[in-house]
């Protein structure tokens, strides 16, 4: 399999798995805050529908799936590194992809509240307190290095 093919594969992987991950600590992390679950995600719409996106608390098409489809595709694009620095490295132990992982949601919360524009932040910070997004960070990085490591797995099997 062709290097780039395997690479956009992998990231796609290890991102969906990412996504799919973080949203579910969002989910927990929120209701712990004693808010909707589906709020995090909702709050991540806040690009198109403004800051109030983070006040709706029920689950919708117009917030939550476009939420989501906005968390998955930046946890994808931050898989893309992710998979690319993997690509051209030995293989890595368990420990080491949660280490590689850590630093690619270190760098993942640094340019979405460092860096970006205010409109185009994730919108966590619009529902949950800042020891709850990093914790949501870390879980990124617990849902890459899984993703990363299911993704091994496959394309080894290719």
């Amino acid at each position: 399999m062709a290097d780039l093919t395997r690479i956009g594969l992998s990231a796609l992987l290890t991102g969906t798995s990412a996504s799919i991950v973080s949203a579910a600590a969002l989910a927990l992390l929120s209701k712990a805050e004693g808010k909707s679950a589906v709020q995090p995600i909702n709050a991540t719409s806040h690009w198109l529908h403004g800051d109030n996106a983070a006040e709706f608390a029920r689950l919708d098409t117009r917030h939550t799936l476009l939420g989501y489809a906005t968390h998955n595709a930046s946890a994808v694009f931050w898989a893309l590194p992710f998979a690319t620095w993997l690509a051209f490295r030995r293989p890595r132990t368990p420990a080491q992809l949660l280490g590689d992982a850590s630093v690619v949601a270190a760098i993942a919360a640094m340019v979405d509240y460092g860096i970006t524009p205010k409109r185009l932040t994730p919108g966590w910070e619009l529902v949950l307190p800042k020891r709850s997004m990093f914790a949501a960070f870390a879980v990124l990085a617990i849902g890459l290095a899984l993703g990363a490591r299911a993704a091994q797995s496959v394309l080894e099997r290719r």
